[in-house]
């Protein structure tokens, strides 16, 4: 009987360790988890936007792939100033092997006053997104477009292309604000593979 209670009290010990040590190993890796979401800066966007110069019709150069936007190639985003104040937005693309026009509508409206870079942004009431304007040109040649929790990312410009000088420039610039720009895949045009490496 003695040597019974003794195995079984090595077994009852021995999966107690286990325990100890499993329940370790998760809190060890939960806290390096956190502490490298800690260590990323917040996401900072620009000074100021002038929305009545940032309305208009942008195309899309490169984005992060997503569910809501698989398959689009030449995609597009169009903004309109309501009277409301709130922003229409237009966002159109190509879908398809007949390559059919694809479009969903939704109103954006400016979270932060103090720069109008920080909107949210509706297609389905009431759910909305965040929609950071990141980066921008000097004459709203181009608009870089993020999300607080770096998820999404999307590079705009006002012509179909940009020049690749440019585009390695913002990528520069993304990079210093923790971006993975591998991640980044060139919008697909008509005719012509997209490019997944930036």
């Amino acid at each position: 009987m003695v040597l019974i209670s003794s195995e079984m009290g090595l077994i009852v010990l021995f999966r107690c360790l286990l325990i100890a040590l499993f329940g370790t190993s998760i809190f060890l890796s939960s806290a390096c988890t956190f502490k490298r979401k800690d260590l990323l800066s917040p996401l900072q966007v620009v000074p100021h936007v002038d929305l009545k110069r940032y309305v208009g019709t942008w195309h899309e150069i490169a984005r992060y792939p997503h569910r809501f936007q698989e398959g689009c190639a030449e995609s597009s985003a169009t903004y309109t100033l309501l009277e409301n104040g709130k922003i229409g937005v237009l966002n159109q693309c190509r879908k398809g092997p007949d390559q059919k026009l694809s479009s969903a509508k939704g109103k954006a409206w400016v979270v932060d006053k103090e720069t109008n870079a920080k909107l949210k942004v509706s297609f389905v009431w009431p759910f909305s997104g965040d929609y950071w304007i990141i980066d921008l040109g000097e004459n709203y040649e181009y608009a870089v477009v993020g999300h607080p929790s770096r998820k999404y990312l999307w590079i705009l410009s006002r012509t179909p292309q940009m020049d690749e000088v440019l585009y390695q420039r913002i990528l520069e610039k993304l990079q210093k604000q923790s971006y993975d720009i591998s991640k980044l895949m060139r919008t697909e045009s008509i005719g012509s593979p997209s490019a997944l490496n930036p």
